[in-house]
């Protein structure tokens, strides 16, 4: 695949055209030929734009590409939950997925919950691609690279990213880059919890109603932090109406980057840049008008919540 032939996909998807099967399944062998080459915890330097959920959002992408320019402008982090809820996963994920081959060093795509079989035959992201498509190739495609996206990422060895959060099975970074985490995501252990834990005003570990993971306290994170020699963990996976949510005396952030989440929460969305001296600047943006929506304007928001 050349570069011409990438740039030319690049401005397909940025219009929200879908590319042909045969190219997304090309497409989807070059994406993992890189993410294979990544660690479980993929370094990474500043100055980077750090960015949460975006649930296949497509045209909320382009408002974030807007406030926080397009790459390779930016550095890009994305902490997962790329797909699934919006209408236009399939658009959504293979626009950032060639922005990263055509530009490895500027964008960093990490796991959420949402990138697994299971649960994109629930929430969407499957019946879209069988809609667009007329069969399941390309979803399976799609998975088959989820399987390869790192776990975490870490910014200056000082700022831990992670879609969703802790573990009671993992005290050190480390333990993290021992995951085997070419795989469905698991229903319990490390690796599921990475994915899909949440920071809670609790002391300690909790269960969570999500059935998954485990709720995790301010202490957990204060020593998790100094075990680790960390100044930050910043994460995705929950809604927060404000765009981001600053926790444990600033010790924990939860990115929010889906506005109007699902076309009807009415949250702004935000991403977090983070500077050379990792000074930390939250962007808030909305919802992109609705006369730029296409379909999604008269359509009836998804009906499922999670």
């Amino acid at each position: 695949m050349t570069q011409s032939d990438l740039d030319r996909q690049i401005e397909k998807l940025y219009n929200c055209e879908i590319i042909p099967e045969l190219e997304v399944k090309l497409l989807c062998d070059k994406a993992r030929e890189i993410f294979i080459e990544e660690s479980n915890v993929q370094r990474i330097d500043s100055p980077v734009t750090i960015c949460g959920d975006i649930h296949g959002q497509f045209y909320d992408l382009l408002e974030l590409f807007k406030v926080g320019r397009k790459c390779p402008e930016t550095n890009y982090l994305f902490m997962g939950d790329f797909v699934d809820r919006g209408f236009y996963s399939v658009e959504t994920f293979l626009l950032l997925l060639a922005l990263k081959v055509r530009y490895p060093d500027r964008v960093t795509l990490i796991r959420g919950n949402h990138e697994s079989r299971q649960i994109t035959q629930v929430y969407g992201f499957y019946d879209e691609c069988m809609r667009k498509y007329g069969s399941a190739n390309v979803w399976r495609y799609c998975c088959e690279v989820f399987d390869y996206l790192s776990l975490a990422a870490i910014v200056d060895d000082k700022v831990l990213c992670v879609h969703g959060g802790l573990s009671p099975s993992i005290n050190t970074i480390d333990q993290i880059r021992t995951i085997d985490r070419k795989q469905e995501v698991p229903h319990e252990g490390g690796m599921c919890d990475l994915l899909w834990s949440d920071p809670e005003d609790i002391k300690g570990w909790g269960l969570s109603p999500r059935g998954a993971g485990y709720l995790f306290g301010g202490d957990i994170v204060k020593s998790f932090l100094h075990a680790n020699k960390l100044d930050l963990i910043a994460r995705a996976h929950q809604l927060v109406m404000e765009g981001y949510k600053l926790m444990f005396d600033e010790k924990c952030v939860t990115v929010w980057s889906a506005p109007n989440y699902c076309y009807r929460c009415g949250n702004v969305a935000a991403i977090l840049r983070l500077d050379e001296d990792l000074k930390q600047t939250y962007v808030k943006f909305d919802a992109a008008a609705s006369e730029g929506r296409g379909m999604a304007s008269k359509m009836i928001a998804p009906d499922y919540f999670l």
